[in-house]
């Protein structure tokens, strides 16, 4: 397999794992507080949760959303939906954030082990791997650095 096929796959794997994690978000919503603890959601959304007002809901679609756009951008950079705006400085985004999440978790289990769950752990690799393929993706595929002369905006 080359390099590019590695790069398309991995960023077919960064929107599946973007998608999941919409409608598993987006799922706390008709389940409740317990979905929200189960996610280790902030104690302010599950108390509006419980509560039954409505920052946890509002909360909950705006990171779905912001989900949503990294599956799409995702998605454009592998070229199987037209590029979206901005697609270079999105990817590198999305990259930095997932790296950055992935490796932030790792330093917080050693720093509060009592909040290490096995759900903690598979999260922060998995947000670690996206970041690396994203990385590889825009170097693979030729994304970033922008060539001289194309549209910084592609």
């Amino acid at each position: 397999m080359n390099k590019e096929k590695i790069a398309i796959f991995g960023l077919l794997f960064v929107a599946l794992m973007a998608s999941v994690t919409v409608v598993a978000h987006m799922a706390c919503i008709p389940l409740g507080e317990s979905c929200y603890r189960a996610q280790l959601a902030p104690e302010v959304l599950v108390e509006s949760a419980r509560n039954g007002t409505m920052i946890a809901p509002i909360a909950t679609v705006m990171v779905s959303a912001l989900f949503a756009l990294c599956a799409a951008y995702a998605l454009a950079g592998a070229g199987y939906i037209n590029r979206l705006p901005l697609t270079n400085w999105a990817l590198l985004t999305i990259a930095i954030l997932c790296t950055l999440r992935g490796l932030t978790g790792g330093i917080l289990s050693l720093v509060l082990p009592e909040l290490v769950t096995f759900f903690s752990v598979v999260a922060s690799l998995i947000w670690l791997i996206c970041g690396v393929l994203t990385f590889l993706a825009l170097r693979w595929l030729a994304i970033w650095p922008p060539q001289r002369g194309s549209a910084i905006n592609t």
